[in-house]
């Protein structure tokens, strides 16, 4: 078990996350416009059960409930997306004042109790007109997305003090568009490749914007990071290793903070690569202020005896979450202090970091997880560890403050340390809230005693 009682900064973040359309529910109301999940959770087989993310833990109506659950949980941070079609319903031209009425709320009511917006512009929610005409893989895409953060930034950007332009483009990139597990379900390694590099390339726009209309705020961008590791000294398992971590990492570490992709997956891309326009990686490599960085579990990799260039090993010694994902606490401290060794990023956060499990509802109705409990107590202990080691680590955000829409897993994956009956939207914290908030106000006790 890990040492809980690891000594964090004063002024480290503690926080908790969520994404919109995961959690906000309302899918048609107040003017919102259609997104890609929309349309894809309404294609029959792309969701299990056939779920959506319409009402999901209706955050919409009743965040002001849920923000005194914060208070309870003793978070200083709430990371939340902001849904770009409540805010352009058609993705760009004609602002719904409505969509940002809703976020001007949220907002103030989460700094009138103490607890600081981490705002993410991008969670996956794409418009579907814009979709329609293109989506990630034309180059357009990019100028209605500089609409969309100069309409949100126009309005919140005297009050949010951390935006993150863009949650996991990998993700988008290859289960979106690249491999068609998610929306909008398109299977195609050039469409993948495009809209990596459209999403980097609206970062670095949405940085320029972001310094203009919200002054004196950091930004940052959040990607999921692991950490492979091969499965043997073998040359053959180490070029393994190295070419899933130019999938997962390089591909997008290099660009913002060297500038370039890397040269070896270049060379293996250069057949389907999209045009790169002069400037581009010069916008791309704009200084941020922050990397986020999300992080669940690290492979083990070893070469493809079928001529693959890698493949993932099972690990016998280790837990597995209920999503099958490995336990591997070592990969979040080995992948942070590469990352600070390598890149050298002013600062970092845990943006995301949490475990699903099967949990259910006693006879007394309290939700035990000693699992999940025991996630968080290695995981965030291994974040401890790489501070130690230099690394510039901030803050940690748990993954994710309440259960809901999992994606193309519906509502079967729970991840939250808050329980919701799907049936009441009844909120039930489960002992992992409880474990957290006393680890929280354990650790500020433990910096207070320091600085006295």
């Amino acid at each position: 078990m890990s040492d809980q009682s690891r000594r964090f900064p004063s002024d480290f973040v503690w926080g908790a996350a969520t994404a919109s359309y995961q959690h906000e529910g309302a899918s048609n109301e107040d003017g919102r416009g259609e997104s890609v999940w929309d349309r894809f959770c309404a294609t029959p087989g792309k969701v299990r059960n056939g779920d959506s993310g319409a009402i999901a833990c209706d955050f919409y109506h009743r965040y002001r409930d849920d923000i005194a659950l914060m208070r309870e949980l003793g978070i200083d941070a709430f990371r939340f997306s902001v849904a770009w079609p409540r805010i352009l319903p058609n993705g760009r031209g004609a602002v719904n004042d409505k969509g940002l009425d809703f976020y001007d709320r949220l907002v103030d009511e989460l700094l009138g109790s103490g607890i600081e917006p981490f705002v993410t512009l991008f969670h996956w929610d794409t418009p579907q007109v814009l979709e329609d005409a293109g989506g990630w893989p034309a180059r357009a895409t990019v100028d209605a997305y500089d609409e969309y953060v100069e309409a949100v930034a126009g309005r919140l950007g005297d009050r949010i003090k951390h935006w993150i332009t863009h949650n996991e483009p990998w993700v988008v990139a290859w289960i979106g568009y690249g491999w068609g597990h998610h929306a909008p379900g398109r299977t195609s390694d050039a469409d993948a490749l495009a809209t990596a590099h459209h999403l980097l390339l609206s970062h670095g726009r949405a940085v320029e914007i972001l310094r203009a209309l919200s002054p004196g705020s950091e930004v940052g961008i959040t990607l999921n990071l692991d950490h492979p590791y091969a499965a043997s000294d073998a040359p053959e398992d180490v070029a393994a290793a190295r070419w899933v971590d130019g999938m997962h990492n390089r591909w997008f570490l290099d660009p913002l903070f060297r500038g370039e992709y890397p040269s070896d997956m270049l060379e293996a891309f250069q057949p389907t690569m999209p045009a790169i326009e002069d400037g581009d990686m010069r916008t791309i490599g704009a200084p941020i202020d922050f990397l986020g960085v999300n992080n669940y579990t690290s492979p083990l990799v070893g070469a493809d005896a079928n001529g693959g260039r890698s493949r993932f090993f099972h690990r016998e010694d280790v837990d597995r979450t209920d999503m099958g994902w490995e336990v591997v606490p070592e990969g979040l401290h080995d992948m942070l202090v590469r990352v600070q060794r390598d890149y050298d990023p002013p600062a970092i956060y845990v943006t995301e970091n949490g475990a699903a499990f099967a949990d259910v509802r006693g006879h007394d109705g309290a939700v035990l997880d000693p699992e999940r409990q025991a996630y968080l107590a290695e995981y965030i202990d291994a974040a401890g560890r790489a501070i130690d080691q230099g690394v510039a680590l901030r803050g940690y955000f748990a993954w994710s403050l309440m259960d809901n829409f999992e994606w193309a897993w519906g509502y079967w994956k729970r991840f939250g340390i808050v329980y919701v009956d799907y049936a009441t939207l009844e909120r039930v914290p489960k002992g992992s809230f409880y474990w957290y908030r006393d680890f929280i106000e354990s650790s500020r006790a433990q910096a207070d005693e320091a600085a006295a």
